[in-house]
C-alpha cells in the first residue's frame, strides 16, 4: 500500500529528505505517531520522528544543512539520536536498532538494527508501522504487524509477545491504557491479561513518566474510561491506593452508601466536559479522596463521611509529593478546592446568611467559578428532576453571592485600611499589634459589622485600639 503524502502540507520536506538520504546512501522511514495519525486523519503531531539503517545524526546534519546551513543540530551521542527544527516542526533522526532489557530496569541495551528490528521493538502495532522516503517506494507503508488492520478495528496490540513488551519496559502499560483512552480504542485480551499479570513490574518505572501519561489520561475527553482500566488491570494500586480505596458499598442493617470510586469517576468526566483545566480535573478527581478514612456508621443515621473535606485536603499535598506532581500553586489550588467542595451546599437554604456568603466569597478568591464548576459536577444523580432541582440551587447560590459581591466587595479582598496606615495613627513599629487590628477589621467586614470603606474602617480600628492600650497620635 502506498500513502498519499501528497496530502500533507511536509511533501517538500519529505522529498529534501528522500533527496539527501539517497545522496548519502542511507535508508529513511518516517515512524510512529505521525504514520499512525496521518492514516486516521488525525491533527498531525508537530513532531516527526525518523528511522534510518545507519547513522541517524549523519542523516540528520546533513538534512539541516541542506534546509538551511545555520540550523542548529541537537545531538544526543549516547542515544544516537539527532533533532532540530524546520519551521514548526521538530524533527528527530535516529539509526534502527535492536533492544533487549534486564529486568530490573526499563534501559535496553542496543545493538544496531535494521528497519524490521526497529519495528519489532515498537510498543504497539498502530505504532509499528512506518513509510519509507527512500526513492525506489517513497510512500509506501511497511506494515510487519497489520497495524493499519488493528487501526480499522480500533484495537491495541502489541508487535510481539504482549508480557515480554510489557515486561521489558512497564511504562508500556499506562501508554496502552492512554491511548485505548484517548483514541477509544479496545486493549486487545491477550495485551489486556498481561497487564494485569505484568502490573507489579510498574514498580520500577519513575513517578515522573508514569505521572506524563496519567495526565494525559486526565485531559482526555472521558477519563474514566483510563481510569476504570488502570482499577481493573491493578495498575491504580501501585499509583493511587487513595483512590481504589473508595471502591465498594457496606450494608449494614439494610442501609448503603453510594460507590464513592464510580461516584469520583463520574465527577471526573462531569468536569472533563466543562473544563480544559488540568488541575480541575484533578480537584473533582480527590475531592472525595478523605472518605475511606473518615467512613462510619452511627446507628439511628446511617452512614457518614464527617470532615472528609479537610482530611482530604490535607491528604492532596502528601499525593502530589509521593507523584512527583507540582507543590507550588497547582498543588495549593487543588488542595483548596478539595477543602472547599462541600461549602456552597451548605448555603442553598434560604436562611443562609450573607456572613457566610461574604466568607465563601473571601475564602475562594479568584477561584470561585472553579469552585462552583466542581459544585455542578458533583451531581452525579441519574434521576432527571433530582438533578435540575441541584443545579437550580446552584444557581440561587450563585446569584446570592453576586449580589453581596457586588454590595460589599470581598472578593480577593484587599484591606480598607493598611499597616503602614495604622503604625502611623497610633506612633507604632512594625508588630503584632498591627495584625490584630487588621485581622479585627478583616472579620468586621465579614461579619457585616461594618463596610468594606476605608473611614469606617479608620474609625473602627480607633475604638479597638483603644481596647489594647493603644493611643491615637493627635
Amino acid at each position: 500500500m502506498v500513502i498519499n503524502l501528497a496530502q500533507n502540507k511536509n511533501l517538500k520536506l519529505f522529498k529534501i529528505i528522500s533527496e539527501v538520504a539517497s545522496r548519502n546512501g542511507q535508508t529513511v522511514y518516517a515512524v510512529g505517531g505521525f504514520v499512525r495519525d496521518l492514516i486516521m486523519k488525525r491533527k498531525v503531531p508537530t513532531d516527526i520522528d525518523f528511522v534510518t539503517e545507519s547513522s541517524g545524526i549523519e542523516l540528520a546534519e546533513s538534512i539541516a544543512k541542506e534546509i538551511d546551513p545555520k540550523t542548529k543540530v541537537a545531538i544526543f551521542k549516547t542515544y544516537g539520536t539527532a533533532m532540530f527544527r524546520y519551521k514548526d516542526l521538530e524533527l528527530e533522526f535516529v539509526g534502527a536498532r535492536k533492544e533487549s532489557y534486564s529486568e530490573d530496569s526499563r534501559k535496553p541495551s542496543v545493538e544496531i538494527g535494521t528497519i524490521e528490528d526497529d519495528q519489532k521493538r515498537r510498543d504497539f502495532t498502530i505504532n509499528a508501522m512506518a513509510i519509507s522516503l527512500n526513492k525506489e517506494n517513497f510512500g509506501e507503508l511497511i506494515d510487519p504487524f497489520d497495524g493499519l488492520q488493528d487501526l480499522n478495528k480500533k484495537i491495541l496490540r502489541t508487535p510481539l509477545e504482549p508480557h515480554q513488551t510489557y515486561s521489558d519496559d512497564p511504562l508500556r502499560m499506562m501508554r496502552a491504557i492512554r491511548f485505548a483512552t484517548t483514541l477509544d480504542f479496545k486493549i486487545e485480551e491477550n495485551s489486556l491479561k498481561a497487564i494485569k499479570d505484568e502490573a507489579e513490574r510498574m514498580k520500577i518505572v519513575s513517578m515522573e513518566r508514569i505521572m506524563v501519561e496519567f495526565n494525559k489520561i486526565m485531559l482526555s475527553d472521558r477519563p474514566s474510561k483510563g481510569l476504570k482500566l488502570l482499577e481493573e488491570t491493578s495498575l491504580l494500586k501501585y499509583i493511587l491506593p487513595e483512590l481504589t480505596a473508595l471502591k465498594g458499598i457496606e450494608d449494614i442493617d439494610g442501609q448503603t452508601h453510594k460507590d464513592n470510586f464510580y461516584h469520583t469517576l463520574a465527577v471526573v468526566d462531569n468536569i472533563s466536559e466543562s473544563t480544559d483545566k488540568l488541575w480541575l480535573r484533578w480537584s473533582a478527581l480527590l475531592h472525595d479522596i478523605g472518605k475511606a478514612p473518615t467512613k462510619k456508621f452511627v446507628e439511628g443515621i446511617g452512614w457518614t463521611f464527617h470532615g472528609h473535606e479537610f482530611l482530604g485536603s490535607k491528604m492532596t499535598k502528601s499525593i502530589f509529593k509521593r507523584l512527583k506532581l507540582p507543590l507550588g500553586q497547582e498543588q495549593k489550588y487543588v488542595e483548596k478546592l478539595v477543602r472547599m467542595h462541600a461549602r456552597p451546599i451548605a448555603l442553598i437554604t434560604d436562611d443562609a446568611s450573607d456572613s457566610a456568603l461574604r466568607r465563601l466569597l473571601f475564602d475562594s478568591g479568584e477561584d470561585l467559578e472553579d469552585l462552583f464548576t466542581l459544585c455542578k459536577s458533583d451531581i452525579t444523580t441519574k434521576n432527571y428532576s433530582k438533578q435540575t432541582k441541584f443545579k437550580q440551587n446552584f444557581e440561587y447560590v450563585a446569584k446570592k453571592i453576586k449580589e453581596v459581591e457586588e454590595k460589599d466587595q470581598v472578593r480577593n479582598f484587599q484591606p480598607p485600611i493598611s499597616g503602614e496606615e495604622i503604625m502611623e495613627l497610633f506612633g507604632l513599629n512594625p508588630g503584632r499589634e498591627i495584625g490584630i487590628l487588621k485581622e479585627k477589621v478583616k472579620e468586621a467586614i465579614l461579619e457585616g459589622e461594618i463596610q468594606n470603606d476605608k473611614i469606617e474602617a479608620k474609625e473602627f480600628v480607633i475604638n479597638e485600639a483603644e481596647k489594647l492600650g493603644l493611643t491615637l497620635i493627635k
